[in-house]
């Protein structure tokens, strides 16, 4: 039996749907529901159904006129097939698969067409159309059936490259969002058309703020290190064509970008072209905020110059009275003797305690900084503290102002007590006017307040926040002429937080300055700070 006669009549309708879906539509599901129904208008059929190769096996992934959940049933159909020499589909038992499929299915099932799908030599997948009756196609239906399984064919096929460049697509956006570095993707006249979040929040410019605009008036340097920036180097005649297999050199600009808001931020940009064809199609901007990196430059320089001064004298010293005492031909007086030895003792107290900072700044930056904890009284801490440094200052009164029944708290007592010899000693390393220095204590319902306050130089407001950071010493005359290492109130922020508590200055330039810190009457286990 030939086709239906109206088909040829309409064949050329039919063959232009699936022209249209090759052109107009790249969404594979759609293509395959028109596709689908063409075939089974054209081949006056009752069931269709569409199966593609996928990861080596057939699947079914469109039916028209069954159930879907009877599907399972047409999966023998999927099985044992092969194409031979003359690109013809091979289905072994195909008439026994498909009396049990329509048994099962309960569908008169006379017979099933399938079309072989082929684009070059590359196999895509069958369509199968089911029919109420048999029949035979002449050599001229059988051409055109073949013209319109290469169409599908071509559809399909067109409808997964898309498929998968849109996964790619998606994926690509995907990881540059999820970027912690900023990326930039700029045009080869410089415009930038792509700019992700990481890059959102490096340098202030929100995305649709950003595309379409030039790449410099997006990126403008505050500083810039020597070398050349991008418009500099692209005008030098950067990108060179690639050679000789070798890629494309890349372009590094370090420095610090100004921001919208007037702000700056330490950036490292890495400007790489992409190439096709000897052509520059984009060029990728990979931005890394680099601000703590050159914190830590900055901390490693100050650290390496303020150790080096910090043991300088006293080393000089010990070395210099050490060498006055061994002289032959001197004879020292035992007050002299004893009054160098003390120098000499002083001197290695503050090698000791200088040591020691760092032992335990190390600490808490390997993390093992722990707190060895017990019942602390803090108002006969005080009161330790403030004998011993009586003894140290003739210009200066202590006073110790403690209510009675203070409560004991749990903390590491040989730590709480640095953190009060180090605020004590630089209440009086800042009043060298001498006056009053006051240790307070004041008990509130769920935590208790300890302060040092004194009478001293105070601190202006900039630099209120800035003297806990690390090596960070105050900008001042007096400060400048005090020995320290810029670690003291470092480590007792440290402390105080790994007691589950806080620490603050409160101060006004000339009129002094008052250290309080909190300490949990009920302890808060909290770790030390990394």
């Amino acid at each position: 039996m030939m086709l239906l006669p109206d088909f040829r009549v309409r064949q050329r309708d039919y063959l232009l749907e699936i022209s249209r879906a090759i052109t107009e539509q790249l969404d594979l599901d759609e293509v395959l529901r028109r596709i689908l129904r063409a075939a089974v208008s054209m081949l006056a059929g009752q069931v269709g159904l569409i199966a593609l190769r996928d990861a080596g096996a057939m699947r079914a992934w469109a039916s028209y006129g069954v159930n879907p959940a009877l599907l399972t049933h047409f999966e023998p159909l999927l099985t044992d097939m092969s194409i031979d020499d003359d690109g013809s589909l091979l289905i072994p038992g195909l008439e026994q698969k498909l009396e049990r499929i329509a048994s099962e299915v309960d569908l008169r099932l006379r017979q099933v067409v399938a079309l072989p799908m082929s684009v070059g030599d590359a196999f895509v997948g069958v369509i199968y159309i089911f029919r109420a009756y048999g029949g035979s196609f002449s050599l001229n239906d059988r051409r055109v059936l073949e013209s319109f399984a290469d169409q599908a064919a071509i559809a399909v096929h067109n409808a997964r490259l898309y498929q998968t460049a849109e996964r790619e697509r998606t994926r690509l956006e995907a990881i540059l969002e999820s970027s912690a570095d900023g990326v930039m993707i700029l045009s080869p006249g410089l415009k930038i058309e792509s700019f992700n979040r990481a890059l959102s929040r490096i340098t202030g410019w929100r995305a649709d703020q950003a595309i379409g605009q030039p790449h410099d008036a997006v990126i403008v340097w505050q500083r810039r290190e020597p070398g050349a920036d991008l418009e500099e180097a692209v005008a030098g005649g950067w990108p060179t064509l690639p050679s000789d297999n070798r890629p494309a050199s890349t372009l590094y600009v370090e420095g610090d970008l100004r921001r919208p808001d007037g702000t700056t931020i330490s950036v490292a940009i890495t400007y790489a072209p992409l190439i096709h064809q000897s052509r520059l199609v984009n060029i990728i901007a990979n931005v890394r905020d680099i601000t703590h990196f050159r914190e830590a430059q900055e901390a490693k320089s100050t650290f390496i110059s303020v150790i080096s001064h910090e043991l300088k004298t006293p080393v000089s010293l010990i070395k210099g009275y050490a060498s006055t005492l061994r002289r032959e031909d001197a004879a020292w007086d035992p007050a002299t003797i004893q009054a160098s030895l003390q120098v000499i003792e002083d001197e290695a107290d503050r090698l000791t305690e200088l040591i020691e900072n760092l032992l335990e700044a190390s600490r808490l930056q390997s993390g093992s900084f722990k707190l060895e904890r017990c019942d602390v009284r803090l108002d006969q801490l005080a009161e330790r503290v403030a004998v011993d440094f009586r003894t140290q200052t003739a210009q200066h009164t202590l006073t110790v102002d403690f209510p009675p029944d203070f409560p004991v708290v749990q903390g590491d007592e040989r730590r709480l007590r640095n953190v009060l010899d180090n605020l004590v000693s630089n209440a009086i390393k800042y009043s060298p006017g001498g006056g009053a220095v006051r240790i307070w204590g004041q008990a509130r319902l769920d935590e208790v307040l300890v302060g040092v306050s004194d009478h001293g130089v105070g601190l202006p407001p900039d630099e209120l926040d800035r003297v806990f950071e690390r090596f960070y010493r105050v900008n001042h005359d007096i400060a400048r002429k005090t020995k320290g290492t810029g670690l003291g109130l470092y480590l007792a922020q440290a402390i105080v937080e790994a007691h589950g508590g806080r620490i603050w200055v409160e101060s006004t330039p000339g009129h002094g300055a008052t250290f309080t810190l909190a300490l949990p009457r009920v302890s808060r286990r909290t770790p030390a700070p990394p």
